[in-house]
């Protein structure tokens, strides 16, 4: 179906665009699949100080969708007895001394109480810094450039205090998919990018689809991102659209589009892409917070239906994707704000994904929307 820039057809939900705009979101832009077609939406700005408009497909760092992607490309080699699911990660991966119960469905559902290198957040309030990360203010915009090899960011992981004993709870960790790529490269013998090419982006069709390991540019079109910090007593905002996203590696590096991350979401909840067991493997989740394998399983409330998402931030870019379980109702945006190291975008972010998610699916639950805040 062709689509002007923004359909103004559906006031409800442009009116939520608009609002997100005013909550301090830089630039937003929607696209909804359902019953009534398709619609895309926009509001705020490309890049501050300037009054156009962001783009209709716009390119954007998805964050943490990137683990539904490199979950996908782990389930398919499942599939196909490279890699057994409830097996060791120690066995693939004997180098980094891991815990021989961390097995492989750990990884991908969070369960394998292995320190994020982001940093960790306690119970009680506190929190332990990893590498440089967003929350790390300055220190973090003056390395954001820098290269990050993946296995330097587990060797980091694994030389702080584990969460908890494998298996025994649930903890948001990016080490988890670091180590997932790593497992996938070993088996396969070619990198997670090629595989990711050759498994799910070239036969979807998403050519505007990246995984860029330490590149630090964004394809046009592409709207603007930001990051504050204190300096000298002084506020500094900064320009981030570039950066070399290997420190965030493949807990959120990859770059996508609504409609490329619209295609990928409807083509895997609709079973082209892995056999119904494992989806159904992908999809059953963690009773504390949801979590499947790579995705949420949220609950909408009183119309007793579910959606299947991942939303994910990243220094000042973001993405939301969700899906009904069978494909048939989408909806994706790309989202660009002012991060900084106290996640201060993080209420209107749960807020905006609450309702547009009752407005367009009905009802919506808490989980997604708060693991997947503007990025650590």
């Amino acid at each position: 179906m062709s689509i002007t820039p923004y359909d103004r057809d559906r006031p409800e939900l442009q009116k939520y665009l608009d609002e997100m705009a005013e909550s301090g979101f830089t630039g937003v832009t929607m696209r909804v699949h359902d019953e009534r077609g398709e619609w895309v939406g926009g509001a705020g700005v490309r890049k501050l100080g300037e009054t156009a408009k962001p783009p209709a497909n716009v390119h954007v760092r998805i964050g943490s969708n990137t683990k539904t992607f490199t979950a996908t490309v782990v389930l398919q080699l499942v599939a196909e007895d490279k890699i057994a699911l409830d097996a060791p990660v120690a066995d693939y991966l004997p180098e980094f001394g891991l815990d021989p119960k961390i097995t492989v469905r750990m990884l991908l559902q969070h369960t394998s109480g292995v320190f994020n290198f982001t940093g960790e957040y306690y119970d009680d309030g506190t929190f332990a810094p990893g590498i440089p990360a967003t929350t790390a203010g300055q220190e973090w915009v003056d390395n954001r450039f820098k290269t990050y090899q993946p296995q330097e960011l587990v060797r980091l992981a694994l030389s702080k205090p584990v969460r908890f004993e494998p298996g025994t709870d649930w903890s948001y960790s990016n080490t988890n998919y670091v180590l997932a790529r790593l497992l996938t490269e070993k088996v396969t013998g070619h990198s997670l990018a090629d595989q990711m090419q050759q498994r799910i982006l070239g036969p979807l069709g998403l050519s505007d689809t990246v995984l860029p390991e330490t590149s630090d540019e964004i394809p046009e079109p592409h709207t603007h991102a930001y990051y504050r910090y204190e300096d000298a007593g002084r506020h500094e905002t900064v320009d981030v659209t570039r950066q070399n996203p290997s420190w965030i590696s493949t807990g959120g590096d990859m770059i996508s589009t609504t409609q490329d991350l619209h295609t990928f979401i409807s083509a895997l909840m609709g079973g082209k892409l892995l056999p119904a067991p494992l989806l159904a493997e992908m999809c059953k989740p963690h009773p504390k917070v949801g979590y499947g394998l790579g995705v949420f399983v949220q609950d909408t409330g009183e119309n007793g239906g579910t959606v299947i998402t991942h939303n994910g931030g990243m220094a000042g870019h973001a993405a939301l994707m969700y899906s009904t379980p069978d494909g048939s109702k989408t909806l994706t945006a790309a989202l660009n704000y002012v991060d900084d190291a106290a996640l201060s975008m993080a209420e209107a972010f749960h807020k905006a994904t609450q309702r547009l998610v009752e407005e367009v699916f009905g009802g919506g639950q808490d989980g997604a929307a708060d693991a997947a805040a503007p990025a650590q």
